[in-house]
């Protein structure tokens, strides 16, 4: 697998600007938290020294409790460190509320693109990766954005001061112990590029574990009955075998450098240890200015340190930021205005040419037809002859490569995610949501009435539901677990006639339903439009020929045509 990235630095910076620009509030906030602990900080080390210095006699001692007597100096001690405690307790309350709403509105905002973007039918990623770049990538880079980056910026302000602060005490220390400055940034550049490559490919087998997971639990009924329990175990066995070498060799290569860095801080805070010791030997410095240099030492390579703990993190985040922006390159489904066709509306298809892909086959070759306002058809074909697919044409979830698919009554438009409106879909399979079957039916109407469920429920041959102990407020598992595929299948139906449109497309939506029940369901549906005085349009797409009985008209595929009977 390729592990190049994708997007320069520069592209990801811009991006990550956006990111700052919802989230400006939490870094702000946690940026002045670091600065007033920077603060604190110094204030601690002159109160320190003060201290120390009234209580050798290096500083006389005034009033009780005036900050230059040892009672003062031990007053102002406690209150800065009060101080210390309740911002870190605050600050740490704060980041943590913050930081959620900040998770929570980036997660939002991907999975509002991915909901709206463009559906091209053979999906590259799988939803495991998916997943994982929604929940692991999002709370990466929210973190280093909103706490990370803020750190850093009182980090370098605390770096600033402190070499300041030496200085004025002690030029020549102060720039021997950040000598160390130039040659972190050439290790810490050579340092970034081989971690990037390392983060990504952990990143990328994670994702694929996630994937392995979800996809064994989603079906495991079907391993248990292939008897491939083992075989799937023995596959993400191998993946975290993979991902733990890559883990391994990127806390070896992290551990070694920080190793090569702490040796520099070691032999730095020993050159300023041995340095204050001997001006303290020579008399020139007190040992309150002893303790403070020692201090500020720490203070200076503290930055340092702290930079070699927040590069992992930025690190992690660009390879985060890569995968998240992969997701907004999806492009976007065409906005605007739904197109209502009141009056009722049919379809036609004039022409089209379509492949999922240059490699793949040719699914329609320049097919034509008609679906007339008010028209009751039954597709028919065998398996592969792209039923489903044209079906996905008229909802605009795919687009031809040729010709062109229309709505069309008084006025004819092409097919877009904005005549949708009009569409009523029930797609083959189990297409129910965890939850209640109340929840369920309003996902067709979120304001239908208890008399409108229970008559969609009657239309649909679905009113044993009525019966259950619990009614509409009965819970099922994910996938409709708790129902056979048939109930499942007639409760799909009935969350789609609480959807107004005119034209109902049930794809397979009967394939699980026994001869007397889909013929009274079918007679339910085709009576119960006629009433209306807008006749809707019906497409069945199935391969049951007892549907024919109540159609108008039948459309036959083949592999690669469109006929009309």
């Amino acid at each position: 697998m390729k592990n190049e990235t994708k997007y320069s630095a520069r592209q990801l910076i811009i991006w990550f600007w956006q990111i700052f620009r919802q989230v400006k509030l939490q870094s702000f906030i946690n940026a002045m938290s670091g600065i007033v602990r920077v603060a604190l900080d110094f204030a601690f080390i002159w109160a320190t020294k003060l201290a120390i210095d009234i209580a050798t006699g290096a500083q006389p001692s005034t009033l009780i409790f005036h900050p230059s007597t040892l009672f003062g100096a031990g007053l102002l001690l406690i209150a800065i460190m009060a101080l210390q405690m309740a911002l870190g307790y605050l600050g740490r309350w704060i980041a943590a509320l913050l930081g959620v709403e900040a998770q929570n509105r980036m997660q939002r905002r991907i999975f509002e693109h991915l909901l709206r973007s463009e559906w091209h039918g053979r999906e590259q990623r799988h939803s495991g990766d998916i997943l994982n770049r929604l929940v692991s990538d999002t709370q990466t880079v929210v973190t280093v954005v909103t706490d990370t980056v803020p750190q850093a910026l009182a980090v370098l302000i605390r770096l600033i001061c402190a070499f300041f602060f030496l200085f004025s005490m002690d030029a020549m220390l102060a720039i021997s112990v950040t000598v160390i400055l130039p040659i972190f940034i050439l290790l810490s550049r050579l340092y970034i590029n081989r971690m990037r490559a390392i983060t990504r490919e952990v990143r990328q087998t994670d994702s694929r574990v996630q994937a392995t997971l979800q996809e064994s639990i989603q079906h495991r009924l079907v391993l248990k009955t292939l008897e491939r329990v083992p075989l799937l175990i023995q596959t993400l066995s191998k993946l975290q075998s993979t991902l733990r070498t890559q883990v391994h060799r990127r806390t070896l290569f992290s551990a070694t450098s920080n190793l090569v860095l702490n040796f520099g801080f070691g032999a730095a805070y020993l050159f300023t240890f041995l340095w204050s010791v001997n001006r303290l030997a020579e008399g020139t410095i007190t040992f309150g200015m002893m303790t403070a240099f020692i201090q500020l030492c720490g203070q200076i390579q503290g930055p340092f340190r702290e930079l070699t703990r927040f590069i992992p993190s930025i690190i992690s985040s660009f390879t985060a930021a890569e995968r998240l922006v992969e997701l907004e390159e999806i492009p976007m489904e065409a906005d605007g205005e739904p197109i209502r066709f009141e009056e009722g509306a049919g379809i036609r298809i004039s022409d089209i040419t379509f492949s999922y892909d240059s490699h793949s086959r040719r699914i329609f070759d320049h097919a034509s037809f008609d679906f007339p306002p008010g028209s009751t058809t039954a597709i028919l074909g065998e398996t592969g002859a792209g039923k489903t697919t044209l079906i996905r044409l008229m909802l605009a979830l795919l687009k031809p490569n040729e010709g062109k698919v229309e709505m069309y009554s008084s006025i004819s438009v092409p097919v877009s995610a904005r005549t949708r409106c009009n569409l009523v879909y029930v797609p083959q399979g189990n297409s129910l949501f965890s939850g209640t079957l109340r929840w369920n039916l309003q996902m067709g109407k979120p304001d239908a009435t208890e008399e409108e469920m229970n008559e969609a429920l009657r239309l649909a041959c679905a009113d044993f539901v009525l019966a259950l102990p619990d009614g509409l407020d009965t819970r099922i598992g994910e996938g409709g677990a708790g129902l056979s595929e048939g109930q499942a299948q007639r409760i799909a139906i009935a969350r789609a006639l609480l959807r107004q449109g005119t034209i109902l497309l049930l794809d397979e939506a009967t394939s699980a339903l026994d001869h007397l029940t889909e013929q009274t369901l079918l007679s339910n549906l085709v009576q119960h439009h006629q009433q209306k005085a807008v006749v809707p349009t019906l497409i069945f797409i199935t391969h049951r020929t007892a549907i024919v009985e109540h159609c108008t008209q039948v459309v036959t595929l083949n592999r690669s045509t469109l006929h009309e009977k």
